[in-house]
């Protein structure tokens, strides 16, 4: 990633674009991220990343280990200092209100911060010492990362991130995030539908709407859930080898030490290199409608 653009990385100090430059800029990045994973040589620059990401690291994790880690190696985001303030919207578990579509222009200009801290130690985590005027949750979603595969919320920092620009409605920018590791095309599959429906809110009330549905569907599943053994049930040939798992999620997995609000990735150093068997590989969500 090239690096030239620093200066640009300070939401508050770029000028002011419409989002329909804004969405071109996202799409021409896209174009040289695949470009650069094309060539044979990989010598092509790609572009600059459109808007600011950046990150509170607070070393509760592997830094080999870490998905923002490994942006900030690639240039990709920044570190803040305690007390720092970001201009951006900054996802933190101590929010009031969910990113939506109409966080989407305050994301265009200034861009997205998280908090890379242990979810067993948020108790101790000095959220007061993160400042941002913007503050947001993200809504269900299923992680897709090697440490909580399948668990609900306790996503990565590039997780969470891809998560944000999904929803207000930049799928390139998460597609370009996610390539960085070969796990990533995992966490909008698991999510598509999903995303899809929070992209196309207007607000929060309607994500919430959208969430409370959900969670009522899978609930509904999980009661319906075949019981083998018991001999009253008029449905037949259930198979008791194979237990029946209708929430329509992955599998959990167990609970990791280094669960982290932007939880570690799991996977070794030698996932920093993309698969480039098929650069296209990765299909994002559908664009909204324009806010």
């Amino acid at each position: 990633m090239e690096r030239g653009g620093r200066g640009g990385r300070r939401g508050g100090r770029r000028g002011t674009r419409s989002l329909e430059t804004f969405a071109a800029e996202a799409e021409a990045a896209l174009t040289a991220c695949l470009d650069g994973e094309r060539a044979a040589d990989g010598g092509a620059r790609e572009a600059r990343f459109p808007c600011p990401l950046a990150m509170w690291e607070l070393g509760h994790c592997d830094p080999k280990k870490c998905t923002g880690r490994k942006l900030a190696r690639k240039g990709l985001l920044r570190t803040l200092r305690l007390r720092q303030r970001f201009p951006g919207v900054i996802l933190s578990p101590l929010a009031t209100e969910y990113v939506s579509p109409a966080d989407r222009r305050v994301i265009a200009q200034s861009g997205i911060a998280v908090i890379d801290c242990s979810w067993a130690k948020l108790e101790e985590t000095p959220f007061n010492r993160m400042r941002g005027s913007h503050p947001r949750l993200l809504p269900y979603l299923v992680a897709a990362n090697p440490v909580n595969y399948g668990r609900p919320c306790k996503l990565s920092c590039v997780e969470a991130f891809a998560a944000a620009f999904c929803i207000v409605g930049f799928p390139d920018l998460a597609t370009i995030l996610l390539r960085k590791f070969k796990w990533g095309k995992a966490f909008l599959d698991l999510n598509k539908n999903l995303l899809e429906k929070y992209a196309a809110c207007h607000c929060q009330d309607d994500m919430l709407i959208i969430e409370k549905d959900f969670l009522a569907c899978v609930q509904e599943k999980k009661d319906e859930e075949v019981d083998p053994f018991d001999v009253d049930l008029e449905k037949e040939f259930s198979n008791p080898n194979r237990p029946v798992n209708s929430s329509g999620l992955a599998p959990r997995k167990e609970d990791s030490e280094e669960d982290s609000v932007s939880s570690s990735d799991d996977a070794t150093e030698s996932s920093e290199s993309i698969d480039e068997s098929n650069p296209e590989d990765i299909k994002i969500p559908s664009n909204p409608k324009e806010l």
